[in-house]
């Protein structure tokens, strides 16, 4: 069909001429007005009636502005076919548009009015920069950046960085809308105007290419390339001005969108443009002479630092992407500290610390030094600026949630009238420059444009969300970091007075170091909330008084009269948990009391009694962990029911107030919206509450702690001798040190030994240290000591005697400055010529501590051993060189000296191996040794040792008085002042300070005493005598070392043979990690642990579980019931359904037309059924909001009852061995950390995890059903989702064990330094342990850093989907609506529930790790659970055995073969032995000959798997265990008393009479002791019996086996550790007390045995001699002779 030309009346040509005259003739307005005009054919209104099959209709309105300024319209009818179209070639996509009635090229009235011109030109720049930036980009791009090495691609170094991003990102924002514009505005031409859209789609496209261009120019910093930029910023300005001019000329104003586009284009590439000039002005890389060399941050240049967040360009912060290596890496191998790197330097504890130390010291004044400074302040002023950018953020991200319910509200309203396009009068009226323009206000009722703008909202709502996340986040970890190195710095400094006179106990400190710095740093996070709430509340309510008027209100007083009700349940629930904590610190302590001593409950057979003790607190326990999740469940509970009372509220009120009708579905669903939104800030405003009152206190306590006293000036310490800084610069530098004396014994060349003055004549007495007119005290003001003359001469050997509490250890203090002076000086020699001043506080020290340091040099650093050992968390070897070079030969000197060669064989690896509080637990006699070497080692003029002989045996004291004090250390001739006890060593002292009673007695040479003060002489001598005798019978006995040195080795050796399954977590990994390849691992790290959850569901109990999800599934169906009901009855109101327009009558007229108005009934009635399956609907949600919340923490709460009850029940039933080879830090660990975690963690996850994971199903199964369109997008999202969080969750839970493990050294370093105060100080080591600190510190919070950055980033993902899970959403319903049931209500239905998918969607993830890691414990706990239990059972009967058995004593061993495992060897091979009724008999051999196994073997507690022992007639093995251990009595070698009472720790089954009690304590000599003791028998006995000494221990223990009245005791190497006082009196009690039982001793010291009836000497599992004592000592080649001749 051929074109047709509708020829219109004769005056309207086709191709009219441009009279300058106004145009006479016809106009025509309207369609309406060409059809009804009376010259118009017939033949033309038919023609135009068949517009559907063939012709299109255009109607063009064109306006020509001629230079009279008089209008002209004039008005063609076009009609157009579209074959035509296709078939007209070119004519279709011509530039300016190919109007039949104007000439689109003409330019007679100047080339700028026309407007197809003005927008070519504008195309100009664009063109011109693709031009020139591709080949740049494309061609040899890597031949600059070689001119800079630099290791990361993140280098920023041009000014106004950020600046220009954000403003290229509102560009290519305003191209889109540009682009927008013209599409629709050419919609209204009769050809296609490519003009209009194709200069936007090239400035889009050039805005993209300029971003990519700057970013690769910025990090291959070549700025002169930047020009090209400023050129094409330049032109853009130019050439959009012109446009924008030229607008203005022809009356186009702001009420046109493209005008007020163009302007804010201007406005942008003006800015721009300032920001290109400004780089030109700081970097002068082109128009100056000298052009500025950069160079890279510090940090970049550290290829340690990866943490980049603070380097990489805009986007990359703003998403995260700089994360995705180290995320996807995590699949492929776990993170490790290595991979996360250093922090960068302005975040490190020490770059915050100088920070916050300077805020705060500037608050102190000249007129008042004292005033206390302001934390507060001091923090606000350090941190306060990131705070408020953070804020900033936050009001932003807030004020742009806004935008969701509106846009809903707008798509919804104009859904159904968005296909009306402009009429002929508004296109008219809109016509300039020869095109169409489109109203400003037209754009808004698109509902095109408000789904994208609502996705643009949410993207940025998101990301300015997550950026004050990030924010807030960084300054509290800076925070922390500051004020820990604050608190470190303050405990250096604190007085010994203070730590020991507990006005600062270890606990508060490490209270301030892990709760209180924590509390500070959550309040950080949580801060910004607490002023943009009420904003949001406020904008909220405001904003639903708008929608709904007053009733809305009403349903904003409801969720804010509930708020302090919410409040009220916080602090309920912090309450019940501190009380929780309580009770299981309680059952704790009792665990591990049952634990430590479980050799003696199973020998005993008390395991049940105490288990039932635990189980009596766990009760108590669980009483509060009830309350706690009952509270827990209403806080959830509230958190659900409130938006639902909010809506019936809102509803029910608006169908009263406004006579029985309902708001439309636009409001309606806006209302939900925002009621949705505004739950969070109240539901989040009673936990921001909780935290600032715990922040106020945590302020208080840290206030009171840097107050505190702190240890006196070191000043004085010099008295007369004042030091230069420049002398003790001199000194720093340390000259070559040379050796004055050699040591003859080892002849080395590198024994570095710092040089001494040289004495001069005049100078013979040369004094280290002197004290005149000594008053000291410990702050009381009362002077521990006083009166104190002394001096220390130099190079010599100083001893201090005296009685217990003489002030001994108390002196040595008051020289090192820890005591009060309150009177007289400490003088100390001047600096020697040569001091190792340490290394490692460069940093600290450089910045703090410069004029201190130096004057604090001024005594040397000493090397001093404590009393009580203190040892640091690290190896051996890091023990002993304490942070001094490591010098082999001297290393080895000091080993042997303190003889710890032989102890350090027995360590699994050696002096590497760890030891302290978390390493392996040394003897009290091992730790003083290593205290010893380390003061030896040091390279110092003066050791003070207080007190090294105290836990040491004879042996040992001898050798390291003469290997280390005498020869190594005088050797030297360094100056050592020894506090002892041990008279017998005074012959050595060069000089003697003998004290009593906090004042020197007497002080000289032992001739000098011997001398002038006989008495005294006298008093030593005899005492000297008496120890003397004492040795004579300890010598070359199994002394007590040997037997530390065993106890070591029996846990080692035990401890191996487990080694293969050293760690259960491993077991079952290994196993699956057979074949090695990278799938493998991968799998195994992204998979979800179902097994455990199921195994930690089916504790809970079926019921509960299948009430849990029964409820679950119900309450979420009848929620999505409540808004469906909305939305239909809103639509069906408001006439939207059934009323034909969209849906072509499926859903209306079929399904409500005849129940609604079919049968004429009343519609006012109708509506109140509405209202009531409404208000029903809702109530039944709320109801079961309860429900939910309650049966997901009960079911928590039973599974954990059951695991915990489980658990303990095996492990106090478990076989010995499993103590022996499990560590007992390890079972502890699954009764505290991971009991804790199972009893309050995983509920609250739990039900965090099914509410999002439901709330996000049940979304997308509304959207789907109401547009199925929706489900197209899904399939991507949700392959995207899996592959998210697939990898987050890995990565998660490798940075959260990185966060966990780097804490505990941290705490650790606090404590251990608290303990150790005064050895740090005395050598003089601050500074090496405030670097310390930092590093540890820092690293826990790059780990903190990286997972709180991880989280932000899998947010930023999750947000980002949900906002295409809208955007997907609305687009279904405005482009798809034949599809499904979109009716108005139904749309903001699935629009509002779209809206919620954004916030759950990360929940989801992140529920999902924190789940992982959590079940991690019921694995670890599940592991336990598998152990097997001993056989209490036995073949027989209990009631078949004799009430009295056994009655005579009789024992019988036939063939006994033992070992404590199947997989080892035997222990005891082929034993035989008789014991006859009330036999004395003792058993010897060496250490590991299988004594002890012997002695367990009558208890049963190893596997006999051959032969028997038969007592009284009766085999043991069949025997029910608790009836065998019950009726023997044994007393074992460590003595183990348990917290309570002494009538507890004789008789904890409660049978026996307070006489026979008594009795036993009488025979056990302690009766006197007891009855002194306030209680008598209800006295308490401190955990492990700490407030009696040893001897008095085991003589407990002799009682409590004597209470027993058993016919049979066995007495394991009772006596070795106690003194041989004791050991009499034990021996006679045994010869007296049980004359007529059965005793089998195994001795310990062979002298014990020599009065049995009967010896049995053993080796290597065979019995070896077996008679009489006198029989045995005859034959001299006898083991057992050649036992007693070493024993003599």
């Amino acid at each position: 069909m051929s074109c047709v030309c509708i020829s219109c009346p004769p005056c309207l040509q086709c191709k009219p001429q441009y009279n300058k005259t106004s145009h006479s003739g016809i106009k025509i307005r309207d369609i309406g007005d060409a059809l009804t005009h009376s010259a118009c054919p017939q033949k033309l209104r038919q023609r135009l009636d068949i517009r559907n099959e063939t012709l299109s209709l255009r109607i063009f309105t064109f306006l020509r502005v001629s230079k009279d300024q008089t209008k002209a319209p004039l008005v063609t009818l076009t009609a157009n076919c579209s074959k035509t179209m296709q078939s007209g070639g070119g004519m279709a996509l011509s530039f300016c548009g190919d109007d039949q009635d104007i000439n689109s090229y003409s330019v007679k009235d100047g080339m700028l009015n026309n407007g197809c011109f003005v927008d070519a030109l504008n195309l100009v720049p664009h063109v011109f920069l693709l031009f020139i930036t591709f080949p740049i980009l494309f061609i040899g791009w890597g031949s600059q950046s070689s001119k800079v090495q630099i290791h990361h691609n993140t280098w920023l170094h041009f000014p106004g960085h950020n600046m220009r991003w954000i403003l290229t990102f509102s560009l290519l924002f305003v191209h889109v809308c540009e682009f927008a514009e013209g599409i629709v505005s050419n919609k209204g031409m009769s050809t296609n105007h490519l003009h209009l859209f194709m200069p936007a789609f090239m400035g889009f496209i050039a805005a993209t290419t300029s971003v990519v261009y700057y970013h690769n120019i910025e990090t291959s910093n070549f700025p002169k390339l930047l020009l090209v930029l400023f050129i094409y910023w330049v032109l853009a300005f130019i050439t959009k001005s012109i446009k924008l001019w030229k607008f203005a000329e022809h009356y186009v104003g702001p009420q046109h969108l493209r005008f007020c586009i163009t302007a804010l284009l201007v406005v942008l590439y003006g800015l721009l443009m300032g920001v290109e000039i400004n780089v030109i002005r700081v970097r002068k890389y082109v128009f100056f002479a000298n052009p500025q060399k950069v160079k890279p941050p510090e940090d970049l240049q550290d290829l340690g630092v990866r943490f980049l967040q603070p380097f990489v360009n805009l986007l990359s912060k703003s998403t995260y992407w700089w994360m995705n290596p180290l995320i996807m890496g995590a699949h492929k191998r776990p993170i490790e500290l290595k991979k996360i790197g250093k922090l960068p330097i302005a975040m490190r504890a020490l770059t915050n610390y100088l920070q916050l130390k300077d805020a705060y010291e500037d608050q102190r004044t000249a007129e008042d030094p004292n005033r206390a400074p302001s934390i507060w302040r001091s923090m606000y002023r350090a941190f306060g600026r990131p705070i408020l950018l953070s804020s900033t953020f936050r009001y932003l991200a807030d004020l742009l949630g806004f935008a969701g319910p509106l846009c809903i509200s707008g798509i919804v309203k104009y859904l159904n009238n968005s296909s009306v396009g402009p009429t002929a009068k508004e296109i008219e009226a809109n016509t300039h420059l020869g095109v169409y323009f489109m109203p400003s206000i037209e754009l808004l009722k698109d509902t095109s444009v408000l789904a994208v703008l609502l996705f643009l909202a949410l993207i940025l709502q998101r990301t300015f969300l997550q950026a004050s996340y990030y924010v807030t986040i960084e300054t509290g970890i800076n925070l922390r970091g500051a004020l820990l190195a604050m608190i470190y710095n303050k405990m250096l400094r604190l007085s010994t007075s203070n730590m020991s006179m507990g006005e600062m106990t270890l606990g508060q400190i490490n209270n301030l170091v892990a709760i209180e710095t924590n509390q500070l740093m959550w309040f950080l996070f949580l801060c910004p909330n607490l002023w943009a709430m009420p904003v949001q509340i406020v904008m909220g309510v405001i904003l639903l008084y708008y929608l709904l008027g007053c009733s809305a209100l009403v349903g904003a007083s409801v969720i804010v009269l509930l708020a302090p009700v919410q409040y009220l349940i916080a602090t309920k629930l912090a309450d019940t948990q501190k009380s929780s904590l309580e009770h299981s610190t309680e059952r704790l302590k009792k665990t591990t009391e049952i634990l430590k001593g479980i050799k003696l409950l199973k020998l005993y057979a008390w395991e049940n009694i105490f288990c039932g003790s635990v189980e009596d607190t766990r009760g108590k326990e669980l009483t509060s962990l009830k309350n706690f999740a009952f509270y827990t469940s209403m806080s959830i509970f509230m958190n659900a029911a409130i938006p639902i009372a909010a809506v019936l509220a809102t509803f029910v009120t608006y169908y009263f107030w406004t006579g029985n009708t309902v708001p439309a579905p636009a409001e309606a669903f806006a209302a939900l919206a925002l009621f949705h939104i505004l739950v969070t800030p109240l539901f989040l405003l009673s936990t921001v509450v909780r935290f600032a009152v715990k922040a106020l206190f945590s302020v208080q306590k840290l206030g009171e702690f840097l107050q505190s006293d702190e240890i006196g000036d070191d000043s004085w310490r010099n008295g007369d001798m004042p030091v230069s800084m420049e002398a003790g610069k001199k000194h720093m530098g340390g000259t070559k040190a040379i050796n004055r004396k050699q040591p003859m014994r080892y002849q080395m060349d590198n024994y570095e030994q710092p040089t001494r003055r040289q004495m001069r004549p005049s100078e013979t007495e040369d004094v280290a240290v002197k004290v005149s007119n000594g008053f000291f005290s410990w702050g009381s003001n009362l002077s521990t000591l006083s009166d104190i003359n002394i001096r220390i001469p130099t190079g010599q050997l100083t001893m201090i005697v005296g009685q217990v509490g003489c002030g001994k250890s108390s002196l040595l203090l008051a020289m090192l400055g820890e005591m009060q002076n309150i009177d007289g000086r400490v003088f100390w020699s001047k600096l020697p010529d040569y001091e190792p001043v340490h290394e490692g506080n460069i940093s600290w020290s450089g910045m703090e501590e410069c004029d201190e340091d130096i004057r604090s040099k001024n005594r040397y650093s000493v090397a001093y051993a404590t009393q009580k050992s203190w040892l640091l968390n690290a190896t051996v070897e890091e023990n002993i060189t304490f942070g001094s070079p490591f010098n082999k030969q001297r290393y080895k000197a000091v080993i042997d000296a303190c003889s710890l060669q032989p102890d350090i064989d027995l360590l699994p690896f050696g002096d590497q191996t760890e030891i302290g509080e978390r390493g392996i637990n040394l003897s009290g006699g091992q730790r003083q040794r290593i205290c010893v070497a380390r003061a030896l080692y040091q390279n110092t003029n003066i050791v003070f040792l207080d007190d090294p002989f105290s836990a040491l045996d004879i042996h040992l004291s001898d050798h390291l008085m003469q290997e280390g004090i005498l020869k190594f250390l005088q050797d030297d001739k360094r100056t050592v002042v020894l506090v002892t006890h041990k008279l017998q060593y005074l012959i050595h002292a060069d000089w003697i300070i003998a004290m009593k009673d906090g004042s020197v007695l007497r002080e000289g040479t032992l001739k000098d005493i011997q001398t002038h003060d006989i008495e005294l002489y006298e008093h030593w001598k005899t005492l000297m005598n008496r120890q003397d005798h004492g040795l004579e019978k300890d010598i070359q006995q199994d002394s007590q070392t040997t037997l530390e040195r065993k106890t070591l080795r029996r846990a080692f050796y035990s401890r191996e043979a487990k080694n293969q399954m050293d760690d259960e977590d491993e077991e079952e990994e290994e196993e699956e990690e057979d074949d090695d390849n990278m799938s493998t691992t991968t799998n195994r790290r992204s998979k979800i642990p179902w097994r455990v959850c199921w195994c930690y569901m089916s504790s809970g109990g079926f019921f509960m579980v299948f009430l849990m999800v029964s409820s679950k599934l119900l309450k979420h169906s009848v929620i999505v019931a409540i808004d469906y009901w909305l939305a239909i009855w809103t639509s069906k109101t408001n006439g939207t359904i059934g009323n034909g327009t969209i849906g072509n009558g499926t859903f209306g007229n079929e399904t409500f037309g005849n129940e609604t108005f079919g049968n004429g009934t009343d519609p006012a009635k109708d509506d109140y059924h509405y209202l009531l399956v409404f208000t029903t609907l809702c109530a039944a949600g709320i109801t079961l909001c309860l429900i939910t919340s309650l049966t997901v923490e009960f079911l928590g709460l039973s599974a954990a009852t059951n695991l915990h009850h489980n658990l303990l029940n095996k492990i106090i039933h478990a076989p010995i061995r499993f103590f022996d080879i499990t560590p007992l830090g390890q079972i502890l660990n699954r009764f505290s950390a991971d009991t804790n975690i199972i009893d309050q963690h995983i509920p609250p996850t739990l039900e965090s995890l099914t509410r999002s994971t439901l709330l996000c199903l049940s979304a997308i199964g509304v959207i789907s059903s109401i547009t199925p369109a929706f489900l197209i997008a899904l399939v991507p999202l949700a392959v995207a989702f899996y592959f998210i969080q697939k990898y987050f969750r890995v990565a998660s839970k490798d940075l959260q064990d990185l966060d966990d493990s780097t804490q505990l050294p941290l705490l650790c370093h606090f404590s251990e330094t608290a303990e150790g105060l005064t050895t740090i100080r005395a050598f003089r080591h601050e500074a090496r342990f405030k670097q310390r600190m930092l590093e540890l510190t820092d690293t826990n919070n790059t780990a903190y850093l990286f997972l709180s950055a991880a989280n932000r980033w899998l947010e930023v993902r999750t947000d980002y989907l949900g906002a295409v899970i809208v955007l997907a959403a609305a687009g279904a319903s405005i482009w798809f609506p034949s599809i499904g049931l979109a009716s108005g209500g139904l749309v903001g239905l699935g629009l509002t529930y779209a809206l919620t998918v954004t916030n759950y969607l990360n929940w989801v993830v992140r529920n999902l790790a924190d789940l992982e890691v959590q079940m991690a414990a019921v694995k670890k706990v599940n592991s336990f659970l598998g152990t097997e239990s001993e056989n209490y059972e036995g073949t027989m009967d209990a009631s078949q055995v004799p009430e009295n058995w056994p009655q005579d004593g009789e024992i019988k061993i036939q063939d006994l073969c033992v070992r404590y495992d199947p997989m080892l060897k035997p222990v005891l091979k082929h034993v035989n032995m008789y014991i006859e009724p009330g036999q004395k008999v003792g058993i010897c051999g060496r250490t590991g000959s299988g004594k002890s196994s012997l002695s367990l073997a009558f208890f049963n507690m190893v596997d006999m798997f051959e032969g028997k022992i038969v007592i009284d007639g009766i085999d043991i093995c069949k025997l029910p265990l608790q009836t065998l251990r019950s009726r023997l009595s044994i007393i074992l070698q460590d003595p183990v008393l348990f917290s309570g009472s002494i009538r507890f720790n004789l008789d904890p089954e409660r049978t026996c009479t307070d006489d026979r009690l008594w009795e036993a304590l009488e025979i056990a000599q302690l009766k006197n002791m007891v009855k002194a003791l306030p209680g008598g028998l209800d006295a308490v006995v401190n955990e492990g019996g700490e407030n009696f000494s040893v001897g008095q221990r085991q003589l407990f223990c002799l009682a409590r086996a004597f209470v027993r009245k058993s016919s049979i005791l066995i007495m394991d190497e009772a006596t070795a550790s106690i003194d041989m006082a004791t050991e009499n009196i034990l021996q006679k009690v045994v010869m007296t007390a049980f004359a007529d039982r059965t005793v089998v001793t195994i001795a310990h010291r062979v002298h014990t045995i020599l009065t049995a009836d009967l010896v049995i000497v053993m080796k290597r599992g065979n019995i070896l001699e077996y008679d009489k004592p006198e029989t045995l000592l005859e034959q001299e080649d006898g083991m057992f002779a050649s036992f007693v001749r070493a024993d003599m």
